[in-house]
């Protein structure tokens, strides 16, 4: 049992967000296993050689947010258990792009990364239905397959600052324009030179007005969004995003209670799981929520079949 804790460290920092900021030993978190031995939400079980089968145990303590525990039964029925992970079930496709699949080094868990225009960086998340693709790994090498996948996020630490001052837009001019700006942004990753110097162009006239804006106005007033790997781990990102829905739900094993937000990032729509006493401040649709997050998802892997 000690192993696998010590190896889930960033998993138990993140047990707050889904409201378990109590659970600091290895007694509470036991128990916590016991309960999802128990009564589980959802059991997924892949078979292997010398019948052993690999099982993914979930939980759900409130609405589509729970813990995963992840383990083997061997032949005698014996169950060992491996690694966790708390997560928040997405509900929405956010990303329908050519995905690579990637293990971790350090655990039995996988990653999946993407290239999406609208973030100007690869997306990297913690695949929660890693088990299920194991069972599909002889049909999906690991290699870029344009697939669609369901993103959310759970956050330690946030506080929530006031909406941007909003602006008169036209919706078909905009639409047009992101249709430009991704076909230019598609053309430079083939090697295009004539897209990558408009790319270069267009970015030395927003750095020069954002700098010319930000020596009177607030920096936060100038940036609606952000989406900015943070610290060591490839998954892990500061962001500053727009709410568009909340909804407080309460943990019904420890009672604490938990912000569920819908937020809009660079154009993204993905959920966020944060601890009520973690978050400074009041969301309400129209604020921004500004933190960090340890990106998850789920890939749907019927769709390339």
């Amino acid at each position: 049992m000690g192993q696998w804790i010590k190896a889930g460290e960033r998993m138990h920092s993140y047990l707050r967000a889904i409201g378990f900021a109590g659970a600091r030993t290895r007694t509470d978190l036991e128990k916590l296993v016991g309960q999802i031995m128990e009564s589980p939400t959802e059991r997924y079980k892949m078979a292997k050689k010398d019948r052993v089968s690999q099982v993914e145990i979930s939980k759900d303590f409130a609405e589509r947010m729970g813990i995963t525990i992840r383990g083997e039964y061997d032949e005698k029925g014996f169950f060992h258990l491996e690694s966790y992970f708390p997560y928040y079930r997405p509900d929405q496709v956010n990303v329908k792009e050519e995905i690579f699949i990637n293990k971790r080094v350090d655990t039995d868990a996988y990653t999946g990364m993407c290239d999406d225009v609208r973030l100007g960086v690869s997306l990297i998340f913690y695949l929660q239905n890693s088990l299920q693709y194991q069972e599909q790994q002889d049909k999906y090498d690991g290699m870029g397959r344009v697939v669609a996948a369901s993103l959310c996020a759970l956050s330690s630490e946030g506080s929530i600052l006031l909406g941007t001052a909003p602006e008169i837009r036209d919706p078909a001019g905009s639409a047009k324009e992101l249709k430009r700006r991704t076909k230019l942004i598609m053309e430079a990753r083939k090697g295009n030179q004539d897209a990558i110097d408009s790319l270069t162009i267009e970015d030395i006239d927003l750095f020069a007005m954002i700098s010319r804006r930000a020596a009177k106005e607030d920096l936060y007033s100038l940036v609606e969004t952000t989406f900015i790997p943070y610290g060591s781990e490839s998954d892990n990102y500061s962001i500053l995003g727009n709410i568009l829905g909340m909804r407080l739900v309460k943990n019904l094993y420890t009672n604490e209670e938990v912000y569920q937000l819908e937020l809009e990032c660079n154009q993204i729509l993905f959920d966020v799981c944060i601890n009520k006493r973690d978050l400074v401040g009041i969301p309400e649709v129209g604020r921004r929520f500004k933190g960090t997050i340890w990106m998850q998802g789920r890939i749907d892997f019927s769709s390339y079949l």
